[in-house]
């Protein structure tokens, strides 16, 4: 399927979306977050993805944030629609089945920085910048920021980036949590890549188990995340690449994943 404002690439079961508005900074639009919305529909659809990279096109930026010349003519009602389908589509990032990593490649503002945050983990180039300046212009983050970014960094910290809307860099964000790896910008790609490759190799199943539990048991307290733990970890007992993986071990051989999110 052929796509306006981003690029979708499939190999080795790692799908990459890039973004690509390169003249605009791959600032998100309407039309870039449909896009978006629809490579998400064709990643959900197609079992042998296992892992999904989010990067930007051109060396600086990742997403700058919203078009502010689209902003700029909204009402208070399609203020609120276009916050409410920039959460959905964002938040779609979050509930995906597999992993997704963002490569954050040089701006990663507003918007970008709120892309990120839905991601399962960020690895960043050591000229990227990431902060959430909406109120240098009289707003508030509207695509989940101020829900998603205390939950990673604490709510104080949260609170000095939103209320200053400060930029901070990579090394920075690495520091408070916010990133986990950062790489020089020629290496961020082949790295991110390295790290989606070997994610790709374990079992589907597995996977979505992990991540529904780590996010369903951060919302909860300790005792009723455990018990998620428990119902996701009987799944993977029963589920086929549960059974090649314990097989494989007691057979002393590299356990071959084909199970599907079916079993």
């Amino acid at each position: 399927m052929a796509y306006e404002n981003i690029i979708f690439e499939l190999a080795d079961g790692v799908a990459t979306i890039t973004f690509n508005r390169p003249k605009a900074l791959n600032a998100l639009n309407g039309q870039l977050l449909d896009d978006l919305s629809a490579a998400l529909d064709q990643i959900e659809a197609d079992e042998n993805i296992r892992v999904l990279v989010l990067t930007g096109a051109g060396e600086k930026s990742f997403v700058a944030g919203a078009d502010i010349t689209e902003l700029a003519t909204f009402n208070t009602l399609q203020g609120k629609l276009f916050s409410r389908k920039g959460q959905l589509i964002i938040g779609r990032l979050q509930e995906l089945a597999i992993p997704v990593i963002a490569a954050v490649n040089g701006f990663a503002l507003g918007g970008g920085s709120e892309m990120a945050l839905a991601c399962d983990f960020i690895y960043a180039s050591e000229n990227a910048m990431f902060g959430l300046p909406e109120i240098t212009l009289g707003i508030i983050p509207g695509f989940g920021g101020t829900q998603r970014l205390p939950r990673l960094i604490g709510s104080n910290r949260a609170k000095e980036m939103i209320f200053t809307g400060k930029l901070i860099p990579a090394a920075e964000a690495e520091k408070i949590g916010m990133v986990n790896r950062v790489f020089p910008q020629a290496s961020l790609i082949e790295e991110t890549m390295k790290t989606a490759r070997a994610i790709a190799t374990k079992g589907k199943v597995s996977l979505r188990a992990a991540k529904q539990a780590i996010n369903s048991g951060l919302n909860v307290d300790l005792a009723t995340g455990c018990r998620i733990e428990v119902d996701a970890f009987a799944i993977c007992m029963a589920s086929e690449d549960g059974k090649e993986g314990t097989r494989a071990f007691i057979e002393k051989r590299k356990p071959a994943f084909k199970g599907t999110l079916k079993g």
